[in-house]
């Protein structure tokens, strides 16, 4: 085996790029396992990032599977990309402010806003967009990495947020969320069909999905306990429902499972919704291949209420469904069933 360390010329590229040639003796081991071995400076779950990440080439293509098995004489190139910021960097993103005072900001997240930097999401997040509208105010507070941030919404989830502003009220209000007293959280949900009772409690534990770790799922041990609170606000007949969901408990993708375990998805929701729904087959063309076509989970934070973290004032913030949402609906009015 060969291998030689490129270093770049110019401050564009990664510090480090590695480029390998396999020999025979290399052959047939899984390809992220020999890279490790050979480079030593990168761990093997490392490499295998930057395969699936597209950062590794074999003989100048794109490699993307870590268990290929090594080919003798073929030449390896890994050029990870320039190390992320240790702290995110303010960014001139808009945002709807709701309210704001010098402890906290209330806003209307849109969907599609990540809320916090994470891999595959380092930058133009709310985060680096609060950083630029409170610049030093913000910094630090609860933390470099999500100053600010008590609660969070999923990306394509849109709707009220509360940023807290200083320590004080960061604690205040992560208690709050932490326990529940005195905090209200209400969303709308456009769901495929109609559930039989028209309010009601989905109490159901939620863990991670035993067989796909990207998803959360009812789950019969090692759960966290969830209860969400429903109450049916319309319906299309039996296609689609709108439906009005109050959290008990505030766990990782806990109305989008609970919806979908009692067999009423969210309209879009792209890891929920596994298979066209019964209701969609007696939708007018126009409105079936609209609602399926959706983007994105239909799911909306359409208020919060809770306690001002420093005046104990009792505080209430709604928004309106964003457009699209309302799209939705529109169409769903104009062609009745």
């Amino acid at each position: 085996m060969s291998a030689r360390i490129d270093i770049p010329s110019d401050n564009t590229q990664p510090a480090s790029a590695f480029t390998l040639t396999a020999s025979a003796t290399d052959a047939g081991q899984r390809v992220d396992r020999y890279l490790a071995g050979a480079i030593g400076a990168l761990s093997r779950s490392r490499v295998k990032a930057l395969i699936e990440e597209g950062h590794v080439t074999r003989g100048g293509k794109v490699l993307t599977d870590p268990s290929e098995p090594v080919r003798e004489g073929v030449e390896y190139h890994v050029a990870p990309p320039p190390p992320v910021p240790a702290t995110p960097q303010a960014q001139d993103i808009p945002l709807t402010v709701l309210f704001e005072d010098r402890q906290l900001i209330v806003l209307d997240k849109p969907a599609g806003l990540v809320v916090h930097p994470a891999p595959g999401n380092e930058d133009g997040t709310l985060v680096n967009a609060l950083l630029a509208h409170a610049g030093d105010e913000l910094a630090g507070i609860g933390g470099e990495k999500r100053p600010g941030i008590v609660h969070r919404l999923d990306k394509d989830t849109s709707g009220v947020m509360v940023v807290a502003k200083t320590e004080r009220a960061h604690q205040t209000l992560s208690a709050t969320f932490a326990s529940r007293e005195n905090l209200e959280r209400s969303y709308l949900a456009l769901t495929w069909g109609v559930p039989t009772s028209l309010t009601g409690e989905i109490e159901a534990p939620i863990g991670r999905h035993p067989t796909d770790r990207k998803r959360m799922a009812v789950v019969a041990r090692n759960g966290k306990d969830a209860l969400t609170r429903y109450s049916t606000e319309r319906a299309w007949g039996t296609a689609c429902a709108l439906i009005r969901c109050r959290l008990a408990t505030g766990r990782t993708h806990q109305i989008r499972v609970h919806l979908s375990h009692i067999g009423h998805p969210i309209v879009g929701d792209p890891v929920y919704l596994k298979r066209i729904p019964a209701g969609a087959r007696g939708l007018p063309t126009s409105a079936r291949d609209a609602l399926l076509a959706f983007p994105r989970q239909a799911l909306h934070a359409e208020s919060l209420g809770f306690l001002h973290p420093v005046t104990g004032e009792k505080l209430r913030f709604s928004a309106p469904l964003p457009q699209d949402f309302v799209q939705l609906i529109t169409l769903l009015d104009s062609n009745p069933r």
